[in-house]
């Protein structure tokens, strides 16, 4: 295997974390001198190393080396691990050995198992009824998802439009939105109005562009309003951004392309409200306290929480985070995702994740550590989220929103200090969707799985009805 050096990722790495090369060093169970000599390239990088940076990190190997041999030994490893395969599972010697004597046969189980994972994609299309309509037509919603989760969630052109208009509308978080209004004013003749819900029954905003005005509704808090209003700014300010943005996205439809357009445009104005540098200071500086985040920028829980996965700026990285906000009935509404963990696309999430915990507990931060079937462990945080009142019908519309980061980035956040993340009775072992979990013995499953045969015995009652 030729030599792999990677001196100035590490170093990169390293200080993005704030870290000495001790403290890496401890991480990685290393020594800190042969971080130094990495740092240095006077030592080539060990496969043992790779994942072990790979596993402390959440980074992808692909981040840090550009070396055929050992990206292919890295995929072969990252393949064994999946909880489908039963048994012990082969070192890294027989890994290699595997590459070296039988490299088409390597080639044609990699290829398998890509088939197989796509057809798990497939399953999540699945309805309640088994139904399969359109299970091969990718959804405009899972094209978009797909083309912001390959940028990380972070678009460099979109943050500094946000805060070249930032700048010129000027004032602090509390002037906001009368600046934002005498802005959209002079710069671009639009008029702000605040409507009653009478006569705005079934809409909470709408740019008239024709006309030159935004009409609000008055179900908006304080907060909305300002967030509604660089959201028009955006499209105003950069629609040729927007639209160049977009066309990267691959082939829309026409509603697919106008989703796009407003999930840059949120983009946006998430961005002029929490500026990209202060924000990540008062992120770091708090131990990502997200009421106080919230209060520091005039804007909303949900809000911070999805700012929080778009900190992805190199060499001003925050901790990569997740996103997931679901209905009562667990319809995933909305998603965002800079880490390797799957979201389900639609329905189905583990009850054993507390997500759904949170609506019995309205407006309280629940912190969690899961695990999921491949041994991913993650730190998770769910709390509820209102939405517009307008009526006393609609009083108790609440969501939940969750955020998500790997275990390792836990001691970052000081909602996991509470935690013994030690205790494996604190780790709740969750799947995405039952019909694709492959976890034995749980208590929770509500489907037999899919792709798995579970062991029925007649003489014994297992955890479930499905196994015994």
């Amino acid at each position: 295997m030729s030599k792999t050096l990677i001196g100035p990722q590490l170093r990169q790495l390293r200080r993005a974390h704030n870290q000495t090369q001790a403290d890496m060093a401890a991480r990685l169970g290393v020594s800190a001198s042969y971080v130094n000599l990495l740092e240095n390239n006077q030592r080539s990088l060990s496969v043992k190393v790779l994942l072990a940076l790979t596993d402390a990190y959440g980074v992808a190997w692909q981040e840090l080396i550009n070396d055929n041999e050992v990206a292919r030994l890295a995929d072969l490893r990252a393949t064994v691990r999946d909880p489908i395969f039963t048994g012990d599972r082969p070192d890294l010697q027989e890994l290699r050995a595997a590459l070296d004597h039988a490299p088409q046969l390597v080639a044609h189980f990699m290829q398998l198992h890509k088939n197989y994972r796509t057809m798990l994609g497939n399953l999540k299309h699945l309805d309640e009824h088994g139904a399969v309509p359109e299970m091969l037509a990718t959804s405009p919603e899972a094209t978009i998802y797909e083309f912001f989760r390959q940028h990380a969630n972070y678009f460099a052109e979109l943050e500094e439009a946000a805060d070249r208009a930032r700048d010129a509308v000027g004032g602090r978080p509390d002037d906001i939105y009368a600046n934002l209004k005498r802005h959209l004013n002079n710069a671009y003749g639009i008029e702000v109005d605040l409507v009653s819900i009478d006569e705005m029954s079934d809409t909470l905003r709408n740019f008239e562009e024709d006309r030159g005005r935004v009409l609000l509704s008055e179900a908006f808090d304080q907060i909305n309003r300002n967030f509604q209003l660089a959201h028009v700014l955006a499209m105003v300010s950069c629609g040729s951004l927007l639209d160049s943005l977009t066309a990267a996205a691959g082939t829309l439809s026409d509603t697919g392309r106008a989703r796009c357009h407003v999930e840059l445009a949120n983009y946006f104005a998430a961005a002029f409200l929490m500026p990209y540098a202060p924000f990540l200071a008062v992120v770091q500086s708090t131990g990502y306290d997200i009421d106080r985040i919230a209060a520091t920028f005039g804007v909303s829980f949900e809000m911070v929480c999805h700012r929080l996965t778009t900190l992805q700026r190199k060499g001003a990285q925050g901790v990569p985070f997740f996103f997931l906000r679901i209905d009562r009935a667990g319809n995933v509404t909305k998603r965002f995702n800079a880490t390797p963990f799957t979201l389900a696309e639609k329905g189905g999430s583990c009850p054993v994740w507390n997500i759904h915990s949170a609506f019995a507990a309205p407006g309280t931060i629940i912190p969690q550590f899961v695990e999921l079937p491949d041994a991913g462990q993650f730190f998770t945080i769910s709390r509820t989220t209102d939405r517009p009142v307008i009526s006393r019908h609609t009083q108790d519309r609440r969501l939940v929103v969750t955020l998500g980061c790997e275990r390792a980035h836990a001691e970052q956040i000081g909602y996991a200090s509470a935690l013994r993340v030690t205790d494996e009775a604190n780790i709740g072992k969750i799947g995405i969707n039952c019909h694709i979990c492959p976890r034995q013995a749980c208590s929770q499953r509500a489907h037999e799985p899919m792709h798995v045969t579970l062991t029925i015995d007649a003489n014994r009652r297992g955890s479930t009805r499905y196994e015994s």
